[in-house]
């Protein structure tokens, strides 16, 4: 039975800290009552509202739960009316983190933060590293479409998202993902080993490598177009007096550069 519920949880993608908040019970408690061999060993109220969750009358009836995305949307419904009275944790006096963000869009906030809460707190190191990467991930999206549609392949493969929904580019979604699960395919195939795909990797190497070369030197470039700028205006530092005056400089500099360039070529 233990085995049964930790396996639905974590199919349903419902987190301890979110499970706890349902329960009305510590983050700490849920995971004492996880580590019960019978759902009928938790206190009476509690596993009453677990199988209320669930849709189930005994604890029995949780192995023959068949999990679809009408299962998904429900529970997830219920799950959610407690984000109205959990906004105020995050939007209290004082902190006006979720001024001006629609209800909806305040529940995918507060699940977002409990299981980024959960991961630093529960993971150690490999949940740090998670959640850095998770961070670089969200600064990388506006610049790379291809994020979204991995996004989107993700929710999809773990039946989260419906598999002929695309809320992107649909042909270049369609595409992408045909090409991912190909991918995956092969990966979990257990054929491709790592001496033949060290080719692979060498150029993936490289090509991140002259990335962070490229960027290096657009920052240098910019830093020596800053100084120059600070100079034939007479400053030595930016402030909010002079910002406009410098960047207005700045991009005369960059202007100037542009057209040389242009003759030299």
């Amino acid at each position: 039975m233990k085995t049964t519920l930790t396996n639905l949880l974590h199919d349903l993608g419902i987190s301890k800290v979110k499970l706890a908040k349902f329960l009305g019970v510590s983050r700490q408690m849920i995971y004492n009552y996880l580590e019960l061999d019978d759902i009928n060993k938790w206190p009476k109220d509690k596993k009453i509202l677990l199988l209320n969750l669930f849709g189930v009358k005994k604890p029995e009836e949780l192995d023959k739960i068949k999990i679809n995305s009408d299962y998904i949307t429900e529970i997830e419904l219920k799950l959610n009316s407690l984000c109205n009275n959990k906004t105020e944790e995050y939007n209290g006096v004082g902190n006006d983190i979720l001024n001006g963000v629609s209800p909806k869009n305040q529940e995918i906030f507060i699940g977002v933060m409990d299981l980024i809460k959960e991961y630093l707190e529960d993971n150690g190191e490999d949940g740090k590293n998670i959640v850095n990467y998770l961070h670089h991930y969200l600064q990388a999206l506006n610049n790379t479409k291809e994020l979204k549609y991995i996004l989107a392949y993700v929710a999809k493969e773990t039946g989260f998202e419906k598999p002929m929904e695309f809320v992107f580019e649909e042909d270049e979604q369609f595409v992408f993902e045909s090409i991912m699960f190909s991918a995956m395919v092969l990966y979990r195939s257990g054929k491709s080993s790592k001496s033949k795909l060290a080719e692979s990797h060498r150029r993936f190497v490289n090509q991140i490598e002259q990335k962070m070369e490229d960027k290096l030197s657009r920052t240098m470039e910019l830093n020596n177009v800053k100084v120059q700028a600070l100079k034939e205006l007479g400053y030595t530092e930016i402030n909010e007096n002079n910002a406009s005056e410098v960047f207005n400089k700045i991009a005369e500099i960059q202007s100037r550069k542009t057209a040389f360039k242009k003759i030299d070529d």
